[in-house]
């Protein structure tokens, strides 16, 4: 049986980076009384802020979200600390008659939270890790890929870190995390309905759209909120860990990269990331596609009886 108590309907938004999920979600969030619940495994996180694309108090438009600032940045948040911490958030929005929006591009965080499959609280292995991690990053990613390949899919494949603990989590428990479909899943949520929106966009105007946003995060001060991070006490192995944005800045703040081959690095990987993004949503045949807010708030009041 569900944890998740209270009213029966929620929505959720998914999409790529920089596909526009978030102004979707507080579109419909001021239109039908909702409240929106992040689902970004790096949002969690206390000061990554302009790297993550964390939305300001202007774009929030008054609509409060959850899930952002949790933790800090030196610490590792889990998958199972967002499972417990997200459906705590859905009972708390259903209790104030509030519709709860789930939006984020963390597709292993939000089937967790859906799903409720049991996410394994393996141990740490220190021998294990050793071993592992004198392995590449390369030969990391192809092990995964044979055990698990649908974990493999959506992995960023040069954080060892992630690389090491998923698996750490196969060898000990002898299994990939489970694949569970709405079918599946339908006896534990049949008292709930849930629209599910995805919000796709030709890849021509999505990498534009990549571009264009790297370069205002790099207007509004994304090297200096990576250099202030360092000077907080954040080591550079722990933002080559939390990916993307901060892994190449943190490069060129070293000075083993030029700012010239940061940008075009980083636009690359970004890129790679919406596709990994794309293959995880893209296996889940409920999400219903849409490329305008207006479409997606057409489905919003239909699934709503409004």
């Amino acid at each position: 049986m569900s944890t998740l108590i209270g009213l029966s309907k929620f929505i959720i938004v998914v999409g790529p980076t920089a596909s526009g999920k978030s102004a979707v979600a507080v579109r419909l969030a001021k239109k039908f009384n909702g409240e929106v619940i992040s689902a970004d495994s790096r949002q969690v996180y206390r000061g990554l802020d302009i790297g993550t694309g964390k939305i300001t108090k202007k774009e929030a438009h008054g609509v409060p979200h959850h899930l952002l600032d949790v933790t800090s940045p030196k610490k590792t948040f889990t998958v199972a600390q967002y499972q417990k911490l997200g459906q705590r958030a859905i009972r708390d929005v259903l209790r104030r008659n509030k519709l709860p929006i789930i939006c984020g591009g963390s597709g292993f965080y939000i089937d967790a939270l859906l799903y409720e499959y049991g996410i394994p609280e393996v141990t740490p292995n220190p021998a294990l890790r050793r071993e592992l991690g004198t392995l590449t990053a390369e030969r990391l990613f192809t092990t995964l890929q044979k055990l698990d390949p649908r974990r493999a899919a959506a992995i960023d494949r040069h954080n060892k870190r992630r690389l090491v603990r998923a698996l750490e989590i196969i060898l000990q428990t002898g299994k990939p995390v489970p694949d569970v479909s709405l079918r599946q899943a339908q006896g534990k949520f049949s008292q709930y309905e849930i629209l599910k929106l995805g919000i796709r966009l030709p890849d021509s105007e999505l990498k534009q759209r990549i571009r264009k946003r790297l370069i205002t995060r790099m207007r509004q001060g994304m090297t200096s909120e990576t250099r202030r991070l360092h000077e907080r006490g954040l080591s550079w192995k722990r933002m080559e860990e939390l990916g993307l944005e901060y892994r190449y800045l943190a490069r060129f703040l070293q000075g083993t990269i030029t700012k010239s081959e940061m940008l075009a690095q980083l636009e690359k990987e970004i890129w790679h990331y919406a596709k990994r993004q794309m293959t995880w949503f893209k296996r889940d045949k409920e999400i219903r596609w849409v490329t305008m807010s207006k479409h997606a708030e057409k489905l919003t009041k239909q699934f709503l009886g409004i």
